[in-house]
């Protein structure tokens, strides 16, 4: 379980804070996305959970143990992917990985069986002897997970994992985040797809200039989804009156000859039809859209200015 409580990173004394008292938790067994713009303070805030920085104030608590106080108990409880990881390109993929098994006591025997269970884990049996350089983008973010997860952790971080991924990298992933939340990992996904955020995520974190505004669960984006969208209409005798009607359902009505879209609608579409006809309107055509993700997203930045 990974804790982010009241955490602040301020650059320097005349620019604003990068990150401004951000506190949520990813609990073991959940999936939880991380959205927000360019330079929102989405990198900042994994890199002070896995304790490459150090926070202004405030702290990371891992499994209990404070990613300052206790950096060496905290940092063994977490793997991570950051979004451009530098490793060194003309080494052996399997030789890489031995080396990094001696950071957590891993040697011999032990060593080879994490080692093979890894590569195999992550797709790249056959591969392994290889020089690293030689890898596709795919192949070297398939080694960075396998790299992140030689100390079996229990919390996973993965900055932008899915940047440059083709459609089959993309779905490994997928499959590969949903294993780790069966086995009760806890692993934190920050990423620009947000169609992919919304498919596993059990809850979305959204960070804005820095500060988080919104933490909703699944069943919430459902709710979102359901309720929230754009709201099409095709009305044969559509005048003045019926326009008025539809403009008290939303702050956002583009009407178009006898064709008219409502957007940012949350209501019934059924009760709106129904209240069309009782009114003397011949409704032709009627449908509705619902929001994803990515227009919640912005609705909520936009709310924030």
């Amino acid at each position: 379980m990974i804790q982010i409580q009241s955490l602040t990173k301020t650059y320097g004394r005349n620019q604003p804070p990068a990150l401004d008292s951000a506190s949520f938790e990813v609990r073991d067994g959940e999936i939880v996305g991380f959205v927000g713009l360019n330079g929102a303070g989405k990198t900042t805030t994994i890199r002070l959970a896995v304790g490459v920085s150090l926070p202004t104030s405030g702290t990371v608590v891992v499994d209990g143990y404070d990613i300052v106080k206790d950096k060496a108990k905290a940092s063994e409880k977490i793997g991570w992917v950051p979004e451009f990881p530098n490793y060194e390109l003309n080494a052996k993929v399997k030789s890489l990985l031995n080396y990094f098994a001696g950071f957590y006591g891993l040697s011999g025997e032990e060593a080879d069986k994490r080692i093979k269970q890894l590569i195999a884990s992550v797709g790249l049996t056959g591969y392994e002897n290889r020089k690293l350089r030689t890898y596709s983008q795919g192949m070297k973010k398939r080694f960075s997970l396998a790299a992140s997860m030689i100390s079996d952790p229990q919390n996973l971080l993965f900055d932008e994992i899915l940047n440059g991924l083709d459609p089959e990298g993309i779905h490994f992933m997928r499959s590969l985040m949903l294993d780790l939340k069966r086995r009760n990992k806890a692993v934190l996904l920050s990423s620009h797809i947000l169609t992919e955020v919304e498919n596993i995520a059990d809850r979305v974190v959204f960070v804005h200039r820095g500060k988080i505004l919104q933490v909703v669960t699944r069943g919430e984006l459902a709710v979102f989804g359901a309720s929230g969208g754009s709201l099409k209409l095709v009305i044969q005798n559509l005048n003045e009156d019926a326009v008025n009607y539809l403009r008290t359902l939303s702050d956002e009505v583009i009407v178009d000859g006898n064709s008219v879209v409502i957007s940012n609608f949350y209501g019934d579409s059924a009760q709106v039809n129904a209240e069309l006809v009782r009114r003397g309107f011949n409704v032709r055509e009627l449908s509705f859209e619902k929001s994803n993700l990515e227009e919640y997203f912005f609705k909520i930045v936009k709310e924030a200015g």
